[in-house]
């Protein structure tokens, strides 16, 4: 299969295609079937791929894969080419297997939609363009892919464009994304410079070997750090992501818990020799930018009530603890949590589309309540991966959680703590919104009109829908999410720790698979003191976990003491209000004196010289007047100028 790697970006390519052509004779429900065919060829191959690799030595698994030469210019030779390899191999297993469960989702989510097909269309060209960034064979190649993602993001999720509010957040998504393709593309430029290629395997090797040195690989680094920062949503770039729940809940699953968000996280992973090989403070910066989003965006989603929301700022906080990890060393605990963050955050983003979808549209927690009742496949799916998240055994969550938080504790203490609280806010949020969404009162019900209202919520009561009775979505919806339930119970055996119940033979699969990508770079603390008390520190993590899910009950489900949501979480710090601020007042007047600038200095100076050798050029163009007799007038002043000055230099002389 991995003669034929180049398959897994050709089948979306081609759903892409056939739609375009075919689309609207296709219509609802065969386009979206298409759609969903094609991916799931992509997966097939991924698992053929996959059990190639196995079969191989792990010094041999890298497959180059060359299918034409792409920019042959000079010594810039760059090759249209695939990459597989144990990193690029796990990314394509994910990334097409949740896309597959995602557009099977879709079908019946988007039943009814007069853009069916033309959303199924964008959802293809969507994984194509994902499979090219993780296969990519070299920079370019990957941000062709890149690129891809952020251009299908802006389409997706301004899709119902005729909101005035999608319309913006996709032009939001585009724009912040910009500012990391910057930092990509000097990466890329300042690679080339250093060695005069953008392959991934002469980076690397160069990084490892020393050719690349420490300030050339920290500048490289924090560059595609910068990338990252802005395609995974890190402070200070991270405002796009809870604006893009505009899009249809699908596009949040896919955009959010496989694909486009994971793709700095890949990065980062892919390139790692690079950081590696940088000065230790590029690491510090990194895993601090973690850390402290990771905290950020969890206070924040305490106290959010739309619940595409409040797993938004969720998926902000997990990306952080992404980057805590690559910032500690650890990268296959990373890639760990980044898989199974696919997992239990494709099933809860799926399973807030199944409420909305049974809640005819309605996303606002505070109307909805007990929908366990009506909604039970749903909600136990649910539940399963509020448990995953919130970082409970044996769900999947709690295994890549606690392994981030052992590498942090041996890099950094105060990041331990910081991820330790961000954990206990985790299962406090995520347990507030299972709470207001699956128990407690039916607040749909006990408001069928304004006027029965308790004063002061009149507004929330006048859209609640007291006059019906919420509904289960039909089996293609619950097919998805039944298997991502699965996955995010079990999920963890892909890298269980070596606790002394777990065979050996079960231990650390996932590190084993990948260990010829982050061999040079993975931090080794299996001699320290704190690896050797590592049951006493997942003992704690279990505890920190129960707490917040405690607390959260004690306040949502029994009432026993008021929430605290203060205004200025639920309004995310006031950040995103004060760039939105500044970008409309002093920031568009800045732009604009810039744009003056550039109009009337830069380019006045450059027409000025233009304008200037115009008019020099018709004046001496009058004197081209095709009369033999003038030129030779002008010849003979010329020779007599040239005798005066000879006659005054040798006086001179």
């Amino acid at each position: 299969m991995l003669d034929v790697i180049w398959l897994i970006p050709a089948f979306p390519l081609l759903g892409f295609l056939l739609i375009l052509l075919f689309g609207r004779r296709m219509g609802d429900p065969l386009a979206g079937y298409l759609a969903a065919a094609m991916v799931l060829g992509s997966f097939v191959v991924s698992v053929g791929a996959y059990g190639d690799l196995l079969s191989m030595p792990e010094e041999e698994r890298a497959h180059v894969e060359t299918l034409f030469s792409w920019v042959p210019v000079d010594s810039l030779q760059i090759d249209m080419a695939f990459l597989a390899d144990p990193l690029s191999i796990a990314m394509a297993l994910f990334v097409t297997g949740i896309a597959f469960l995602i557009h099977l989702f879709a079908i019946g989510y988007m039943h009814g939609d007069p853009k069916f097909s033309k959303f199924f269309l964008y959802m293809n060209l969507f994984v194509l363009a994902m499979t090219l960034l993780v296969l990519g064979e070299n920079l370019l190649v990957t941000f062709l892919g890149w690129e891809g993602v952020g251009t299908c993001s802006y389409l997706l999720i301004s899709f119902w464009h005729e909101r005035e509010s999608a319309a913006t957040a996709g032009k939001k998504a585009f724009v912040t994304n910009r500012i990391g393709d910057w930092g990509f593309m000097l990466a890329m430029f300042l690679g080339f410079q250093a060695i005069g290629s953008v392959s991934y395997l002469n980076l690397n090797l160069a990084a490892e070997t020393g050719v690349i040195g420490e300030s050339t690989a920290t500048g490289i680094a924090l560059l595609l750090f910068v990338g990252a920062v802005g395609k995974s949503a890190q402070l200070p770039l991270y405002l796009w992501l809870p604006d893009a729940m505009e899009g249809p809940t699908p596009v949040s699953a896919l955009i959010h818990a496989a694909t486009m968000v994971t793709g700095g996280v890949f990065l980062m992973t892919r390139m790692s020799p690079m950081l590696a090989s940088a000065a230790p403070e590029a690491s510090t910066v990194i895993a601090w930018i973690g850390g402290i989003t990771a905290l950020f965006a969890a206070t924040i989603a305490v106290a959010q009530n739309d619940i595409k929301k409040v797993l938004a700022y969720s998926t902000v906080s997990q990306l952080g603890y992404m980057f805590l990890a690559i910032g500690s060393g650890a990268f296959v605990a990373a890639i760990f949590h980044m898989i199974t963050h696919a997992f239990f955050k494709a099933l809860l983003f799926l399973g807030s589309g199944s409420v909305i979808h049974g809640m005819h549209h309605e996303q606002d927690m505070r109307k909805m309540g007990a929908l366990r009742k009506f909604m039970p496949v749903t909600a136990a799916t649910f539940i399963v991966g509020w448990l995953a998240i919130s970082g409970v055994p044996p769900f999947a969550g709690f295994w890549s959680k606690d392994e981030i938080l052992l590498f942090t504790l041996v890099d950094s203490p105060a990041l331990y703590v910081i991820g330790l609280v961000t954990a206990v806010l985790t299962a406090f949020y995520m347990t507030r919104q299972v709470i207001m969404v699956f128990f407690g009162e039916a607040k749909w019900e006990s408001y069928a009109n304004a006027d029965e209202a308790p004063e002061g919520e009149e507004e929330l009561a006048s859209t609640a829908h007291g006059e019906f009775k919420p509904h289960e979505s039909p089996p293609i919806m619950l097919f998805p999410l039944v298997v991502l339930a699965g996955l995010a119970l079990f999920g963890g055996i892909l890298q269980l720790p070596s606790f002394g119940l777990i065979p050996s033979a079960a231990r650390h699969r996932l590190e084993d698979f990948l260990h010829p990508v982050v061999e040079f770079a993975e931090a080794e603390i299996t001699d320290t003191s704190i690896y050797d008390a590592k049951a006493l520190l997942a003992l704690l993590a279990i505890v920190c976990a129960l707490a917040g899910i405690a607390a959260a009950i004690a306040i949502y489900g029994k009432h026993k003491a008021e929430p605290v949501e203060p205004e200025i979480l639920a309004d995310g710090w006031g950040y995103d209000r004060a760039i939105t601020n500044f970008m409309g007042g002093p920031g568009r007047r800045a732009f604009e004196a810039i744009a003056w600038f550039d109009q009337h200095v830069i380019d006045g100076a450059v027409n000025g010289v233009a304008t200037g050798i115009a008019k020099s050029a018709g004046v001496l163009r009058r004197g081209q007047t095709g009369n033999v007799r003038n030129y030779a007038g002008i010849v003979g002043i010329g020779v007599v100028l040239l005798l005066v000055w000879f006659v005054i230099a040798r006086g001179v002389l």
